[in-house]
């Protein structure tokens, strides 16, 4: 779809709505994270070397439409100002009157959009307000893409709107992945549960060449196909559905690979015995915590002859030793292709970041998501609302 960037506003003298994701991490006042602050600052810079004045909107946790002094933008603005390198001026009751009486090179931030039960709601009194307080509108918070909110959907409609250099990224990653990508293309998901992941599926088995099932999802799918997988974490009930996406892969020419030999123990804890067995050959009273060495080198075969890569989900319990070895492997190798320019690699989703992280691979990936809940979507083939506005 057509979405304008920065380049393609003139921002010289106007005031810009920036909405952006500042919603970090913070214990006893101090921002212990700070690397979504980090990520807004090519867009909030750009603004200002355009001659325009960023205003910032952004929320902060989940304030339910109240104010809340625990959840107030006022403790992000410290490490704000430390990452910009200048003052920024706070506005809990932002005017139109206030922010033109500023200089033109002033940063804004507007107190926490949340605090108005009219910002979730959509409301489009809260939507003419916001749009009142400034002249171009820009996007830069991928991560709430998916909500169609005031700040993030409604303002849009209002005003010439655009996306910031994040979501700019984002989107051309995205686009490049699953839009129009360059085939074969092979999707990584894993995970506890099928049932949180059931439209991914579905959409992922009509886009791309390979799918791989890992984590506790596999077990699922090899249960759906007579496989005794022990007491190993698995939605039954849901066997049907799982034999559902197998018949669709099948129609639509995508390969399901699946895992061939399980690392299993008969406790989940760091260091537990485990033995790796056959698929087919979990023990009864084991569970199944990861995938094996064979498995692994069956996942870099699909790696090998893919072009592009989109990663959802570890393969099996990464956060314990020695449950991260399949995950690991897996990823340290698509992070070598990637760096030797023979894959296009786009990761995203919670447990895949941490997982990422953990097998030292983030930083050899193409590009990697830290969205969320907005790039499930996506991947689900669903139409993100703040994306769609600015076209």
């Amino acid at each position: 779809m057509a979405w304008k960037t920065l380049d393609d506003m003139d921002l010289a003298g106007k005031r810009v709505l920036t909405r952006v994701d500042i919603n970090v991490p913070v214990d006893k006042g101090r921002v212990t994270d700070a690397t979504r602050i980090t990520r807004i600052l090519p867009t909030v810079t750009d603004i200002l070397d355009k001659g325009g004045t960023p205003i910032l909107l952004a929320h902060f946790g989940r304030p339910k439409g109240k104010p809340d002094p625990e959840m107030s933008l006022k403790l992000v603005l410290p490490a704000l100002q430390e990452a910009l390198g200048r003052d920024v001026t706070f506005m809990e009751r932002p005017s139109r009157d206030a922010i033109d009486a500023l200089p033109t090179n002033a940063v804004v931030l507007v107190e926490n959009t949340r605090f108005s039960p009219m910002e979730e709601a959509n409301d489009p009194k809260m939507a003419q307000f916001l749009a009142s307080l400034g002249d171009v509108y820009c996007n830069d918070a991928f991560s709430a893409a998916h909500r169609a909110h005031a700040s993030t959907e409604g303002v849009a409609h209002l005003m010439p709107s655009c996306a910031g250099r994040s979501m700019e990224a984002e989107l051309r990653a995205l686009e490049k992945a699953l839009g129009d990508p360059v085939r074969p293309v092979v999707a990584v998901v894993g995970g506890a549960k099928v049932s949180t992941k059931l439209d991914l599926l579905s959409n992922l088995v009509e886009k791309v060449d390979m799918l791989i099932i890992g984590g506790g999802m596999a077990n699922t799918f090899l249960a759906a196909q007579g496989i005794d997988v022990g007491k190993s974490l698995c939605e039954h009930d849901l066997a049907d559905t799982a034999r559902e996406i197998a018949d669709k892969a099948v129609a639509t020419g995508c390969e399901l690979l699946l895992p061939r030999d399980v690392v299993v123990a008969r406790e989940f804890k760091e260091g537990a015995e485990s033995e790796t067995v056959k698929t087919e050959d979990c023990p009864a009273d084991a569970m199944i915590l990861d995938a094996g060495p064979d498995s692994v080198a069956h996942i870099c075969q699909a790696f090998d002859r893919a072009r592009t890569l989109i990663w959802n989900g570890p393969l099996g319990a990464f956060e314990i030793a020695p449950f991260d070895a399949a995950t690991n492997a897996a990823a340290a190798y698509a992070a070598g292709l990637s760096s030797s320019g023979k894959l296009v690699s786009v990761a995203g989703g919670g447990d895949t970041v941490a997982a990422l992280n953990k097998a030292d691979a983030s930083e050899s990936f193409t590009y990697i998501s830290t969205a969320g809940g907005a790039f499930l979507e996506w991947m689900e083939g669903k139409t993100l609302p703040g994306v769609a506005a600015l076209g």
